[in-house]
């Protein structure tokens, strides 16, 4: 082990698992309504679900990030692929791991940004509201152990962007920032 990295308890990843699948669970409405048919995100959702209720981490939530990371690839609009992609990465979540790189974020956090740039693409949204509803979501442990990590990868995606504004926020235990609007990711 490096002298940067550390452990993370069973528990500690089913915390980070639940959390978003918390995040993803309120978009998958979104990805069902074009693509009722696919069901890949909703088993990634559930995958996650399992593992988080304490079932051992397995080769389900990683087939089934897989198979609901390909469902975004083939979604039919963005919202859709958003919705997925959060799906995927609740699942994905079963392996985040215990190596203090900022790219290890994206296994906490991402399903989270993806969630609030759905919401927030939605007819009447207020900006940055879902990104506080999505933090208030984040009950310990999971802040403490996002701090483990670097900060969150900087980008120019709105993902990338949302991701940092959640991940500032669970860090210094505020608010999110006001968001710079949903400009797509």
């Amino acid at each position: 082990m490096a002298a940067d990295d550390f452990v993370l308890a069973p528990e500690e990843l089913r915390a980070v698992a639940r959390f978003a699948a918390s995040c993803a669970s309120r978009v998958l409405p979104d990805f069902e309504a074009v693509a009722p048919h696919d069901s890949r995100p909703r088993e990634a959702l559930d995958a996650a679900r399992v593992f988080a209720e304490g079932a051992p981490r397995s080769n389900r939530q990683r087939t089934a990030a897989f198979a609901a990371h390909r469902a975004a690839r083939e979604a039919p609009d963005e919202r859709a692929r958003l919705a997925a992609l959060a799906c995927g990465d609740a699942a994905a979540a079963a392996y985040l791991h215990p190596i203090a790189r900022a790219s290890q974020v994206g296994h906490i956090l991402r399903a989270a940004a993806c969630a609030a740039i759905v919401h927030e693409s939605r007819p009447g949204a207020e900006p940055g509201s879902e990104v506080r509803a999505l933090i208030a979501l984040a009950e310990e442990p999971v802040p403490a152990i996002l701090r483990r990590y670097p900060p969150a990868p900087e980008g120019r995606t709105r993902l990338a962007q949302v991701m940092g504004e959640i991940d500032a926020a669970l860090r210094s235990g505020a608010d999110a920032p006001p968001t710079g609007g949903a400009s797509g990711a």
